[in-house]
């Protein structure tokens, strides 16, 4: 299938492109063992977070990998981690939902394809009516992903904080509502929490903190209360970035 302008207007098709979309494997390891040499980030790990996750893996759960959203270059550094930790195995079968403008230049597209992307159109650029139609659809896909074993990296505070870095900011129900759809389809995702700290200047120059929590087995309830629950996770993972930089 012809890879479909990445356009608000074009939204029907450029899902449909992205159900079914598949990264080639090989490349996406190479680039990110190449992310993992160049950003360097130092991971770290709850009591018991690494084995509890390998346990996750090796059991065959979909996983939801959810960070907290610094700068620019967080998308590298969670991509630098991923080569450092368990999460390894996964490469090439994880989707990472990124701003439809990644999607827009043509070398910078296949780029991002290569690493798994999910082209979300988010309302700060389009409008809340505007992108709702386009919003289900892509949560709906994202769900799909995770029935058919991928796992779905997002960065649920939907922008980057320019505020207070150590204190996450308000956490979107989308992950709420696509761990419910992904529910409906019979699957049961577990949550992996990850927080990114730069230090106290938050310079995205220097090599990253990262701390890796218990993964959460299996998110029940309504979208909201497990937002909320993402958003507890969250803000101890990054607690734990935190007092380890």
């Amino acid at each position: 299938m012809d890879r479909p302008e990445v356009t608000l207007a074009n939204y029907d098709a450029v899902y449909d492109f992205y159900r079914d979309h598949q990264q080639p494997r090989l490349l996406a390891r190479a680039a990110y063992a190449m992310l993992a040499a160049r950003y360097r980030p130092h991971v770290h790990y709850r009591a018991g977070a690494r084995d509890a996750l390998r346990a996750v893996i090796d059991d065959g759960a979909p996983l939801v990998i959810v960070a907290n959203h610094l700068t620019h270059s967080d998308q590298y550094t969670l991509a630098a981690t991923a080569w450092r930790s368990p999460l390894r195995t996964l490469i090439g079968r994880t989707r990472v939902l990124a701003k439809d403008e990644l999607f827009r230049e043509r070398g910078q597209r296949r780029e991002v394809d290569m690493m798994g992307g999910i082209p979300v159109f988010r309302a700060k650029n389009h409008g809340v009516r505007a992108v709702a139609d386009a919003g289900r659809r892509m949560m709906d896909i994202a769900a799909l992903r995770l029935s058919r074993g991928d796992a779905v990296a997002i960065f649920p505070e939907g922008t980057c904080n320019t505020g207070d870095p150590i204190r996450i900011q308000a956490v979107g129900s989308g992950v709420g509502h696509i761990v419910r759809r992904a529910a409906a389809l019979g699957t049961r995702p577990a949550l992996v929490t990850i927080g990114i700290a730069y230090g106290p200047d938050n310079d995205p120059g220097r090599p990253a903190s990262v701390f890796i929590t218990i993964p959460v087995p299996e998110l029940t309830g309504t979208p909201r209360e497990i937002t909320h629950r993402v958003a507890d996770e969250l803000q101890c993972a990054v607690d734990g970035a935190v007092a380890r930089y």
